[in-house]
This record gives C-alpha cells, structure tokens and sequence, in this order.
C-alpha cells in the first residue's frame, strides 16, 4: 500500500484569493492529505473560504497568532469554521514573534502561560529530523508510552530542483532570516545547532548581519529543508515520517517566486 501524500501549504495572496481555492479543490482532488495556511493575509479568513471551497480535505492555520485578537474573538471564529467545514478545520496557534509583536502593539508574557491563560490549544514544532524522533520519544516515556502521534506534525519548506545549488539557495533566502529570531535560535540549540546559534546570536549583537549566513552550514540547511530531485524529496518526506512525524506538511518554494510554480513541481513529483 503506497504511502499518504503530505500536506501542502497555501497561501492566498491578495489579487489570488479566488484562484487560490481553485488550486485548493486541485489539492483535495490530488488527495494530499491537508491544507496549511501560513499567517500572512489572514488565515482565518483563507480557512473559511476553504470551509466551502473544498469537500473533505482537512485544513488547518499553520499559526493564528496568539496576541492578533481576543481568545473569545479567536473561539468563535474558530467554532464557526469547524461547523460550517464538518469538523475539518484544526486550530493551529502561535506567539510569534518580536517584529509582529511591535506591530500589533502588544507586549507578550511567557508562551505558554499566556496560551494557558487564554486557554487555547498548545503544540510543538519540531526541529530537525532526529530531534522529532527524540522529541516523541521523550513524550512517550512521560506518558507512560500511551501518547497519539497522531497530532504531531511539521511544516517543512521544500524546493524541487535538480540543480541542487539552485535549491539549496533559493531555500537559503527563505530561511536563514529565521535564525534571525530567538525562538527559532532555540528550537536549532536543542536539536544540536548550538555553535551555530550561539555564532548567530553573537554576530546580530554586534550588528555584524552580513556574517549571519557563515554561521548556517549546508548540514543546517539539509536537515531543515528539503531539496533536489524529486525522488529525494520523496524520499526525505518518508525520512520525516520515520522520524515520528505523522503529516510532513510541505511548503512549496521554486526559483521564480511563485506559488504556482512550486505547487506544480510538488504535483508532478507526487503524481501516480
């Protein structure tokens, strides 16, 4: 029996809106296993559109920012598109970070005892590949081995290339400016990047950016991302699986910029 597809991430970026739930009914038609809508331009918005656009695909926010409104607002939204979706809709919830904060012109507590606070769902995000393992691992033994993976998942930005130069840089654009960013920093730390984050952090304190890129080996990118043919990037959905990750989530970058472009790859290389 062949393996599930992964999950794709979508974004409907204004002038694209309706096409982008066109491209939603393909995903669904393709039988990729969900939808994620990162948080630009209003993912609550994008998932109630999915709500009536789509049929059986689940789908989810790949973060609602937790500070972005009220946990009140937040619940009603989320209620109404999980009834009006038949309970497909799944509420993934996030802080942040520094730069969103200051816009929105909130002054954020402790993570998780703000999400606590709210009383809002709270999840993981994994690393790398062998610091999922090791993440679920850890869970099991805490609960007595009982714990459903059913719910652990992770967005993994993907770029299906085979010049594998090409791929590497075009995901090393998109990603490296996360390291920029604490929280990032130390998801890497626990998962091993710990010289590499501390070089990081040392070179943004003395506002020496241009160097941050020296400090992101190709090892960093490799276990981060995927890239190359896409035989490999099959394959490393499956290493993702192995690692304990139940949804690999995709999100579909190529050369040119545009969405379309690295949807259409993502198809090919997934096709029958």
């Amino acid at each position: 029996m062949p393996e599930p597809l992964p999950a794709l991430n979508l974004i409907a970026q204004p002038g694209q809106r309706r096409a982008t739930l066109e491209i939603a009914r393909e995903i669904e038609q393709r039988g990729f296993a969900g939808i994620s809508v990162s948080s630009q331009f209003s993912n609550m918005a994008q998932c109630l559109g999915l709500a009536f656009a789509t049929e059986r695909i689940p789908f989810a926010t790949a973060i609602a920012p937790i500070y972005a409104q009220t946990a009140e607002e937040f619940a009603h939204q989320a209620a109404y598109v999980h009834e009006v979706s038949g309970g497909r809709f799944q509420f993934g919830i996030g802080v942040a970070h520094a730069p969103s904060h200051i816009r929105m012109g909130v002054t954020p507590g402790k993570p998780l005892a703000d999400i606590r606070q709210d009383q809002v769902i709270r999840g993981h995000r994994c690393p790398a590949p062998d610091h999922s393992r090791d993440v679920a691992e850890t869970d099991d033994r805490a609960r007595g081995g009982n714990r459903r993976r059913t719910g652990v998942r992770h967005r993994i930005r993907t770029c299906i290339c085979d010049d594998e130069t090409e791929a590497r840089a075009v995901l090393r654009r998109t990603v490296s400016n996360y390291a920029l960013m604490p929280y990032y920093r130390n998801y890497w730390k626990e998962a091993g990047y710990i010289a590499e984050m501390t070089g990081v952090e040392a070179a943004v304190a003395e506002g020496r950016l241009d160097d941050v890129p020296k400090y992101l080996p190709d090892r960093w990118l490799a276990d981060i991302t995927l890239f190359g043919s896409a035989t490999k990037v099959r394959d490393g959905v499956e290493a993702w699986r192995a690692a304990g990750i139940k949804t690999p989530i995709l999100v579909p970058l190529s050369a040119d910029g545009d969405q379309k472009t690295a949807l259409r790859q993502v198809f090919a290389a997934f096709s029958d």
